[in-house]
């Protein structure tokens, strides 16, 4: 019998964020919608390129050589016909995905709760962002030129505020700047701060390294500093949850960490933090999306 979705940690992957799409978009883009049909029939056989989130899909996968730990479904806007190729790229190169949902042009994300999902990952900029009005934990991909290494260890990188928790701190900084931020954030620092849109991806993590061990090292990379430094650990804390290494920057660039780091997955609420060198993730939740936001973390 195949385990209960509600003892696994559940990604949703778009085919956009999975693989590189970039000629058949184009195929759809100045041919349009029979063209597009046409050409994936006759390309069926010639497997898709990975994408941005290939790398980090693929090590999550490989947990489950260990337990049962992960399931990976396609989300997919193609038709059940359109999406027969990606399927094939998936077996093509490895990726034990079994299960996808092709909803021909419906925005694919209203499907997220019934599966059990924590993360829904895609190139499609609208799709994420409806899924995160709708309270649904989402991403964009960008691109990136990333190359993998042979380093068995799956490593994933968080921002703080605005992604693992919500953005009311984000919001007194907004509003009041660095000074009135950090008073706030003293004055509060036994008070955890409410979940943001990742923190039970996060939770799903951690019961993997109960497993996985050093398979998996989670990071954490915010503009954050002392004192506010605190009261993220608190409400680590808090929430019950844990990451190996988190980095108080206190405004400096994350690009340079980050390419130390090298995860192969990285998600921030602001895109003028995320660079070209790993593979990120928008997170457009908060705040700092409604409006041109200051810069912080």
């Amino acid at each position: 019998m195949a385990p209960s979705l509600e003892n696994l940690l559940v990604v949703g992957v778009a085919s956009s964020a999975l693989f590189d799409l970039s000629t058949s978009d184009a195929v759809f883009a100045s041919e349009g919608k029979e063209a597009y049909r046409a050409h994936q029939e006759a390309h069926l056989a010639d497997p898709f390129a990975p994408g941005v989130a290939f790398p980090f899909l693929r090590r999550l996968l490989q947990l489950n050589a260990l337990a049962p730990l992960v399931e990976v479904i396609v989300l997919s806007r193609n038709s059940p016909d359109t999406g027969l190729r990606i399927l094939r790229s998936a077996a093509h190169h490895g990726l034990t995905i079994s299960r996808a949902i092709f909803t021909e042009g419906r925005a694919p994300h209203e499907f997220m709760p019934a599966l059990n999902m924590s993360l829904f990952l895609s190139a499609n900029e609208n799709d994420v962002r409806k899924a995160t009005l709708a309270g649904m934990p989402a991403g964009q991909v960008l691109a990136s030129s990333f190359e993998d290494d042979d380093d068995p260890a799956l490593r994933i990188a968080f921002d703080f505020d605005g992604v693992l928790a919500d953005d009311a701190s984000e919001r007194i900084y907004q509003a009041g700047g660095l000074d009135e931020f950090q008073q706030h954030e003293a004055s509060n620092v036994v008070t955890p701060l409410d979940p943001g849109p990742l923190r039970n991806f996060l939770a799903g993590v951690n019961r993997i390294q109960q497993v996985a061990e050093d398979r998996v090292r989670v990071s954490v990379v915010t503009a954050r500093s002392a004192p506010a430094h605190e009261r993220a650990i608190n409400s680590l804390k808090a929430w019950g949850l844990t990451v190996n290494d988190a980095f108080f920057l206190g405004g400096l660039k994350k690009a340079p960490i980050l390419d130390v780091l090298k995860p192969h997955i990285f998600f921030d609420d602001q895109r003028g933090h995320l660079t070209q060198t790993v593979p990120c993730v928008h997170v457009p939740f908060g705040v700092s999306n409604e409006k041109s936001p200051a810069t912080k973390g």
